[in-house]
């Protein structure tokens, strides 16, 4: 099953490897802004990278 994650700034880039041995990792993002809770902190860059990973799965 495809797989999206975004990193926003409070977590641990260092996660990727982790997840990669688990799923099958097809949309990665990384955002220097936001944290916890990015829906609150970051709506933008959430909804604009959801968006995004839907719109490769349509393609």
């Amino acid at each position: 099953m495809p797989t999206g994650v975004a990193v926003f700034a409070a977590a641990d880039f260092a996660i990727r490897r982790f997840a990669e041995k688990a799923h099958n990792i097809t949309h990665w993002s990384e955002f220097y802004r936001g944290g916890h809770f990015p829906a609150l902190e970051a709506p933008d860059l959430l909804i604009g990278d959801i968006r995004e990973f839907f719109a490769a799965l349509a393609d």
